[in-house]
């Protein structure tokens, strides 16, 4: 089977909380490693097939803290071959003009290194002027709403997952 490692980025603990639930929908630590990207090496991204990528938009369209602190180190990785998935938090009504550009900004780089973005999620439902995150028309991954569309979280990972399962060989 294809080792899939989930990493993310944590502030407020909301998408450390997001993180512990895609894990279990996706079948928990029989199926994935989790960890908290404050506390590996960046080199540790290599050791998977599979990546699963967290990180909320913080301030005004920036990188989580700890994502912002590996950022440069990400150019010392090939990430050719791999497959990546992005999830993120933010805040649409206070932030609508960079709603989840954080993974928006991940995914270009990483995508830019050999990475096959995977998990597109549609923009329908959501309320935002712009997005750093959209490719062709979806975000390049899941995005979820905390602070104003808590109650649509739960339904919107186990659509996500259920939609990315196959492309993880689960």
């Amino acid at each position: 089977m294809a080792k899939i490692g989930l990493f993310y980025g944590s502030t407020t603990g909301k998408t450390a909380d997001v993180a512990e639930q895609i894990k279990a929908a996706l079948g928990g630590d029989s199926v994935l490693d989790t960890y908290d990207i404050a506390d590996v090496e960046v080199a540790q991204l290599t050791d998977y097939d599979y990546l699963i990528l967290g990180c909320p938009t913080w301030n005004i369209g920036d990188l989580q803290t700890d994502w912002e602190g590996i950022f440069d180190d990400l150019d010392t990785i090939d990430f050719s071959g791999k497959s990546v998935f992005y999830f993120g938090t933010g805040d649409q009504v206070g932030y609508a003009d960079n709603f989840m550009d954080a993974i928006g900004i991940l995914e270009e780089k990483i995508a830019s290194l050999g990475g096959e973005t995977l998990g597109y999620w549609p923009t329908d439902g959501y309320d935002f002027s712009d997005s750093r995150a959209i490719r062709n028309g979806k975000f390049c991954g899941l995005v979820l709403d905390e602070d104003n569309q808590s109650d649509k979280t739960l339904e919107r990972i186990q659509q996500w997952t259920t939609q990315i399962k196959p492309l993880l060989g689960l």
